[in-house]
């Protein structure tokens, strides 16, 4: 973090008397113009004027603390922090890889989730503008609201009450959810899969969100891995739901749905619906996305390291397990 000298808040109150504007303030200073902005922003709250004293006081007292925050006084750690957020990670995935696997240099080092949120949104990283980095990209921390899926009738449709406990407790892998991502208007959309142990991820574009094409996704992912890894799929109640039959009937696979309007049921395809949006936001004009960056998107994430699996990534989970049946992973 950068700290002001007095003398450099003296010439900070001369050059607002000046009329200067804030860049031109921070040019003479040799300064960011960041951190120009921070300082008049935390001592002219109130329609307050700026005061070089006033300020210095304020930072000596702040000096004198002794709870700062650990990305505001460790460097090193505030560095590895923020490259990994601009590396599209989420804060309890660096925390997670931090503590689980650490590089040398920070061996015996660790900062909870937390804490990293904490630093991005009342910290001084509300200066470093570091919450576009993360999922949601919102500037102010609140609650998620979930989304009502369409009532579709659909045939031999099996609750998912009735789901094996096997599945519902990830003991095997190859049972997947699904999902469709939509951008507004468009005819079309992204066909989400989900596989609930090993967390790997299949996306495929829609020219139209029907089930025909639906159905087209799916086959794609059943093929893409071995058929041990697809042994069962959870849907929502939409329509595009419709084409369960033929899947389940040609890969020999079960098929569950969620109850109505309880989308979070399949909750590990909606999370990767979150992560997508990031790549993939509402106003996406999916005439312009093409296959090639949406498998990189899809590699994105299959290369990102996960909690549950121990901040391993999927595909590494997956390489090791298929390696261990002495087979091998389909891209």
């Amino acid at each position: 973090m950068q700290i002001l000298t007095l003398e450099e808040r003296q010439r900070i109150e001369r050059y607002l008397g000046f009329r200067f504007r804030k860049r031109e303030i921070a040019r003479r200073l040799g300064r960011d113009p960041r951190v120009i902005r921070r300082e008049l922003a935390n001592n002219t709250a109130g329609g307050k004027r700026y005061t070089a004293a006033s300020a210095q006081s304020r930072a000596s007292r702040l000096a004198s603390r002794t709870n700062h925050r650990k990305l505001e006084t460790d460097a090193g750690l505030h560095d590895y922090v923020v490259a990994q957020l601009k590396e599209g990670f989420s804060p309890e995935e660096i925390s997670g890889r931090l503590k689980a696997h650490p590089p040398a240099k920070l061996k015996g080092r660790y900062i909870n989730h937390e804490s990293i949120y904490q630093y991005i949104y009342e910290g001084e990283g509300r200066w470093e503008n570091l919450y576009p980095h993360l999922r949601r990209k919102q500037r102010k921390r609140r609650k998620q609201c979930s989304r009502k899926p369409q009532k579709i009738t659909i045939p031999e449709r099996i609750s998912i009450d009735l789901r094996p406990k096997m599945i519902n407790k990830r003991e095997r892998y190859g049972d997947w959810e699904t999902d469709t991502l939509q951008f507004g208007r468009q005819r079309g959309g992204v066909s989400v899969q989900y596989e609930r142990k090993g967390m790997l991820a299949r996306v495929h574009k829609l020219e139209r969100r029907t089930s025909e094409e639906t159905e087209l996704a799916l086959r794609q992912t059943a093929e893409s891995v071995v058929p041990k890894f697809f042994q069962s799929l959870t849907w929502d109640n939409g329509k595009e739901g419709v084409c369960h039959t033929k899947i389940r009937d040609d890969y020999q696979i079960e098929t569950y749905f969620c109850d109505p309007y309880a989308s979070w049921q399949k909750g590990g395809v909606e999370n990767l619906n979150g992560l997508l949006r990031e790549y993939l936001p509402r106003n996406t004009e999916l005439a312009k996305l093409t296959e090639e960056r949406l498998y990189a998107i899809q590699e994105c994430l299959n290369n990102r390291p996960r909690k549950k699996l121990n901040y391993l990534t999927p595909n590494e989970v997956y390489a090791q397990t298929i390696k261990a049946e002495g087979g091998a992973l389909n891209p």
